[in-house]
């Protein structure tokens, strides 16, 4: 069976093949009026991360020699060459709005500033994308006025496109998906990441993996946090938990999971804040139990 095939997401009826939702009105153009619209931040993400997409598809499969930033976070000359296309086509449409890009930090507006601020993850899965794994992704959320408004996530090799405007829902494609109906933790197929100082410190994350893999229909690590909270919003996954994960791997992703009918908390259930708070991403449905666990499982790593 195809690949696709089996990684058919649970869709709402109807739809067209375009990043709008279902009986959405088209947004109007970008201008004094609209550049603070979310169909109208959405519909642009989507067009940078499949443009950034492309660009990284045609790295995958050759033999790569990565940098390392640290003892087991690398870095691609493809997630440079994202990055710089990233920058110039915002910069070249949108220059009053700010970026925060991964690789190379804040990018403040050029002139007067619109309130609006790029966050881009120019290859989320650097480390597959270097093992010519295929699960990595081009992510590329919105904010306006320090809120999560917009994204898109683009999954090159099967050349998926997640995309979420704020009070518009979440698409797949231009279909519109939706979160799981599971409802038991028992039937609940969970994903999670790792620090980049597991190594050092695997006991702050073991605790809480060992508890899911024992209470949870299966436990999966694959590698890619934006991918990971698309699947979450698509129904392929039902919830997804990790300590400490950064605004470019979380913008985008945050906005289609609660745009998908999802919930996304810090473990105890207060906000997700970027860099600074865990993320606990569902279906809404096994959140309080996936916060029982995670309780516990903190409280046994502490000791």
């Amino acid at each position: 069976m195809p690949l696709l095939a089996l990684l058919r997401p649970q869709r709402r009826a109807g739809g067209a093949v375009t990043d709008r939702a279902p009986g959405e009105p088209a947004a109007r153009a970008r201008g004094a009026s609209a550049e603070r619209d979310p169909r109208s931040l959405r519909d642009a993400a989507a067009e940078l991360a499949r443009e950034a997409g492309a660009l990284v598809r045609s790295g995958w499969g050759r033999i790569h020699a990565p940098e390392r930033k640290g003892r087991i976070d690398l870095v691609t000359d493809f997630d440079r060459r994202s990055e710089e296309l990233l920058l110039a086509r915002i910069a070249e449409r949108f220059p009053g709005d700010s970026v925060l890009a991964e690789e190379s930090g804040t990018h403040a507006s050029r002139g007067a500033h619109s309130g609006v601020r790029w966050v881009i993850d120019p290859l989320d899965g650097t480390t597959n994308f270097a093992h010519n794994y295929p699960f990595f992704a081009v992510s590329v959320g919105v904010e306006v006025d320090g809120e999560r408004v917009a994204g898109a996530v683009f999954d090159p090799v099967r050349e998926e496109m997640f995309a979420a405007a704020r009070g518009f829902g979440a698409t797949l494609g231009g279909t519109a998906i939706a979160v799981s109906a599971i409802d038991r933790l028992e039937d609940a197929l969970l994903v999670t990441g790792f620090p980049y100082d597991v190594r050092e410190h695997p006991e702050r994350v073991m605790p809480a993996f060992e508890a899911f893999l024992t209470r949870a229909q299966g436990v999966r690590r694959d590698g890619s946090a934006a991918l990971n909270l698309c699947y979450v919003a698509a129904g392929r996954f039902d919830g997804f938990w990790e300590p400490t994960l950064s605004a470019w791997d979380t913008t985008a992703g945050a906005v289609i999971v609660h745009e998908a009918g999802g919930r996304v908390t810090d473990y105890r259930g207060g906000t997700f804040r970027p860099g600074e708070s865990s993320i606990l991403a569902t279906n809404g449905r096994i959140h309080e139990a996936m916060m029982r666990v995670l309780a516990e499982s903190v409280g046994k790593a502490r000791r």
